[in-house]
């Protein structure tokens, strides 16, 4: 049997759960590979910081050189998070001769044309599972798997981060704050979480899983987004009271005016697979017009489940199908045009949970009645608690709609906010049933 070189630029977490995998399960990996896998060099940076993992002597190096240079290293695995220099390695790397297998959904969703237009013109592919959901086998799955249909919607939970802290807020009725802190705690949030919980790290997932499905071209950043710093207690438990669990879902929907993209805490019906899921998980539920639903759920994150994409991706490469699968799909290019276009925002439809504070005061339920009526959205049920003797004068109420289209609830939500028995900010959130 002979054996192949690869390298691995990037020695945090996940490149040194991708090492522990080549080398403590040589055989196995060989066995799919038809050659031994030798690691021949890993870059970082720090040198000296401790690992959970020994790599072979002269291994490990800060010189990027040591890989572009050595003709023998044919795939490198890089797994440095950013755009820049991370972009001019990726294209440095491909100049090379060698082709490249990533976890960063960030650089994909930026540049994703300019990297894979160069990799086309070089020869080479690049590969990509574990940069959407962690280690559930979501590309594979929907660029080869799935390739006889046309996949009609998706409806998904992207972002573990966001879903251990919404979990945690619904069964432990613990506060938003208290739910970051813990997810920080056990190593799921970031010190700075911003682009986990303003909803941008799901949207750049569900940019790429648009391009995926639909041939969209869509700047992640013009999708419409709201995060889960907004969601209270409260609402977990009006939700609950409803039937409805609280997810951050990315949604996709194909439709006759266009492609439907947003990412917004939404009501799930409780029940519902999606519904269901708890933690650190991620999710994906596909429909497709031959297939009909399917649902993948698993880790989202972590060492292990993104090496064990990361290792798929690279004895795909290495055996030849990522190669061919890259070629034939013309995945991003800056010289295609899309094959969908995005639907106006305002447009788009939705039955909706709204959650006011108000004055406790006869004739408010009327007043915003009166507001969403005037903009043609019809009430599906009302919830005003009976307050207690020495309660404030300010009381919640929450309204559930019928299907309205989002820019009139917007507009209706503006006026309402306005108006003197209101206590502003309300919540507005998507419902799915």
């Amino acid at each position: 049997m002979g054996s192949v070189k690869v390298a691995i630029i990037g020695f945090g977490t996940v490149g040194s759960g991708v090492a522990r995998l080549l080398l403590e399960h040589g055989e196995r990996i060989a066995r799919h590979v038809g050659r031994r896998v030798e690691l021949a060099h890993v870059v970082d940076v720090d040198l000296t910081r401790p690992r959970n993992i020994t790599l072979p002597p002269g291994v490990l190096t800060s010189d990027l050189d040591r890989v572009l240079n050595d003709p023998e290293v044919v795939a490198v695995v890089q797994l440095v998070g950013g755009i820049e220099p991370e972009r001019t390695i990726m294209l440095r790397v491909l100049e090379s001769g060698k082709d490249v297998i990533t976890a960063n959904k960030a650089l994909l969703a930026e540049h994703g044309p300019e990297l894979f237009d160069a990799a086309r013109r070089l020869g080479r592919s690049i590969a990509f599972e574990a940069a959407v959901a962690g280690g559930i086998p979501i590309i594979a799955a929907m660029s080869e798997s799935l390739a006889a249909n046309q996949i009609e919607s998706i409806h998904a939970i992207l972002n573990g981060t966001s879903n251990f802290i919404l979990t945690q807020m619904e069964e432990e009725n613990a506060s938003y704050a208290e739910a970051l802190a813990e997810a920080q705690r056990r190593g799921y949030a970031e010190a700075n979480p911003t682009m986990d919980v303003d909803g941008s790290d799901s949207a750049q997932k569900l940019a790429i899983l648009a391009h995926l499905a639909f041939g969209a071209r869509v700047n992640w950043r013009e999708i419409p987004r709201t995060g889960i710093d907004t969601v209270d207690v409260a609402d977990m438990r009006y939700a609950r009271e409803l039937g409805y669990a609280i997810k951050l879902l990315a949604v996709a929907n194909l439709v006759p005016e266009g492609l439907e993209l947003h990412v917004s805490p939404t009501l799930v019906r409780r029940g519902t697979p999606l519904a269901e899921v708890r933690g650190a998980y991620n999710a994906i539920r596909l429909v497709g017009d031959a297939v009909g639903r399917l649902f993948f759920q698993g880790l989202g994150a972590g060492q292990m489940p993104t090496a064990s994409a990361v290792v798929a991706d690279l004895i795909g490469t290495l055996v030849g199908r990522t190669p061919i699968t890259f070629n034939m799909l013309k995945l991003w290019s800056d010289q295609t045009a899309a094959r969908v276009m995005p639907r106006d925002p305002a447009q788009v439809p939705g039955r909706f949970y709204l959650r006011f504070n108000v004055a406790d005061r006869p004739g408010v339920i009327a007043e915003i009645a009166g507001v969403l009526g005037r903009k043609s959205i019809s009430i599906s049920s009302v919830i005003q608690h009976e307050t207690a003797e020495d309660a404030t004068d300010v009381v919640p109420l929450v309204f559930m709609t019928h299907t309205a289209s989002e820019g009139a609830m917007a507009e209706a939500m503006s006026i309402i906010d306005r108006l003197p028995s209101v206590r502003p900010p309300s919540v507005r959130m998507r419902v799915r049933d």
